[in-house]
């Protein structure tokens, strides 16, 4: 099948540095690194990378081509990304000593997506596809409809948390992703919805310890490796790009999760986000390496 994805897509400008900065504080970065980022990017790399077919639904500025043509270079469709009069969207990140980081959005084209071109991608969509939403560009609700109404299946990433949106898209959705932090939020601030929450996917990461797996009919939990990181930018979207890469193959869950477990570890130990993300022969080399 394919997967669908309207997604963000950024160019990241990573500053790596001992510790973050406090309110009001100026630190001096250790060094500057400038790639291609934003959840949507990361995922249909992440997707393409896992052996999925993925075509994306973006837009970004007509003078930025480099950036669709990486994601195209991993295999990515990238033929209904619009190239528009106005600045790609931006990430200022910084890195401290731990990979920690903190980020900063510039929505930019992100949110200058029209309908017309939502519509021109999801007509070639067949029953059964899948729709890949985050909360960093527009038209994600309008996006869920459309899908619905073409008999597709929509993933939803509720990040970065935004509790409108997600009671917005939530009746659509049918596996929501979303990391430890946004679940508890999710629970709390949509407690009304809790009824909806139990009837669909729900993919879960926590960090380093791993991340969990829980639909009506089964629950599942697999652990992080242990590496060491060097920036954590990315690591939730890899993760969700070759877990869905998986399910979408008809992958076993288990299997699913360790295979985006593995890619999660690896992409960690390098720096920046879309670049740092592995293939699947890596994944599978890895595992093999951990026995």
């Amino acid at each position: 099948m394919t997967i669908f994805n309207l997604g963000s897509i950024n160019i990241d400008h990573t500053y790596f540095l001992d510790r973050l900065p406090g309110p009001g504080e100026t630190l001096a970065a250790d060094r500057l690194e400038t790639g291609l980022g934003g959840k949507g990017a990361n995922q249909s790399i992440a997707i393409a990378r896992a052996g999925g077919t993925v075509r994306h639904i973006g837009a970004i500025s007509k003078n930025d081509a480099w950036t669709t043509k990486i994601m195209a270079e991993a295999g990515v469709n990238t033929r209904h990304v619009a190239g528009l009069e106005i600045p790609t969207g931006h990430a200022m990140i910084t890195v401290d000593a731990q990979a920690e980081n903190s980020i900063v959005l510039f929505k930019g084209a992100n949110h200058q997506i029209d309908e017309a071109l939502v519509d021109d991608a999801l007509a070639e969509a067949r029953p059964g596809d899948w729709l890949l939403l985050q909360n960093e560009t527009n038209l994600g609700v309008y996006a869920a409809q459309r899908a619905r109404a073409c008999q597709m299946q929509v993933a939803y990433c509720a990040a970065p948390f935004e509790a409108d949106a997600i009671r917005e898209i939530l009746p659509f959705t049918d596996l929501l992703s979303v990391n430890e932090h946004e679940a508890a939020q999710v629970r709390n601030e949509l407690a009304d919805m809790s009824a909806r929450l139990d009837q669909i996917i729900m993919l879960v990461t926590h960090g380093s310890k791993g991340a969990s797996y829980k639909s009506p009919e089964r629950t599942h939990w697999v652990d992080a490796f242990k590496v060491t990181p060097v920036d954590t930018t990315g690591a939730g979207d890899t993760f969700l790009g070759f877990a869905l890469a998986e399910i979408d193959a008809g992958s076993a869950v288990p299997t699913a999760l360790a295979h985006a477990a593995a890619a999660a570890a690896i992409q960690v130990t390098r720096p920046g986000a879309a670049g740092a993300i592995p293939g699947i022969a890596e994944v599978r080399a890895f595992l093999s390496e951990r026995g």
